[in-house]
């Protein structure tokens, strides 16, 4: 069984209407609950998943979940792949799994996606593997959704909130993953760093899920594998005001 981290340090502005300042998106109330708790109640569930360690405000956190005996609550770092370290160091030494990392501003995430994730990766070689969803998945199941997408030779696709990788592979690619994760969400800025070559693939539309992850595979170090999952809630985070509308609207009506 794998053991799951959850990153919930990330300040954003613009998610609450009338307001600028920055907020922590996973105590942002949905309904009864917080967004954190419907991340940590989708990993609970799952028969893959055998402990969560949260990297994230640590008072705020104890408050929400001082009873949960599965849990262990870490700091959460300066950046995204700094609370992901934090996280690590909690992993005992002897556990030889991989890990589930995931953030907790994707509060439609449900089991059946974890489990699906999970139990195709499980069959796959590779030190890190990251879901896509194609633009068809998202349009179909939540029309209008508006997410960064990239057109790749098998089609158009958004990239996922979660990725699952050996945690013995982070610290060789810390660097890189910073940068990477930097320049996620523009396409174009991503595909300059990574190389000529796939850019004017990329422009092309010849770039394929193949060469993506061999690029990335070599810029990182490891073995990176890309899955095409066919559940949208992996890759519907709350960015923005209109992303938490939409996710209260499916939560609590």
């Amino acid at each position: 069984m794998n053991i799951a981290i959850v990153l919930a340090g990330g300040q954003k502005t613009g998610l609450l209407e009338n307001s600028a300042k920055p907020v922590n998106e996973a105590l942002i109330p949905i309904g009864q609950r917080l967004m954190v708790e419907y991340v940590v109640e989708a990993l609970r569930n799952s028969v893959n998943v055998r402990s969560i360690i949260i990297a994230g405000p640590k008072e705020e956190m104890a408050g929400i979940f001082s009873a949960n005996k599965d849990l262990t609550l870490v700091p959460c770092g300066d950046t995204t792949i700094g609370s992901l370290l934090n996280a690590l160091e909690a992993v005992p030494p002897d556990f030889k799994e991989r890990v589930l990392v995931v953030t907790a501003d994707i509060p439609l995430l449900t089991t059946e996606a974890v489990d699906d994730f999970i139990n195709v990766c499980r069959n796959k070689e590779g030190e890190l593997f990251y879901p896509i969803v194609s633009k068809e998945a998202n349009e179909e199941k939540y029309p209008g959704v508006q997410r960064t997408y990239v057109n790749l030779k098998e089609g158009i696709f958004t990239g996922g909130n979660i990725i699952l990788v050996d945690p013995r592979a982070v610290k060789k690619c810390v660097k890189v993953a910073e940068e990477l994760v930097r320049l996620r969400k523009s396409p174009i800025s991503l595909a300059f760093y990574v190389g000529w070559g796939l850019l004017i693939r990329y422009l092309l539309g010849i770039l394929s899920l193949h060469d993506a992850e061999d690029k990335v595979s070599k810029l990182l170090g490891i073995k990176g594998t890309g899955i095409i999952s066919s559940f949208p809630e992996i890759g519907i985070d709350v960015d923005k005001h209109s992303d938490l509308v939409l996710v209260k609207k499916k939560l609590v009506g």
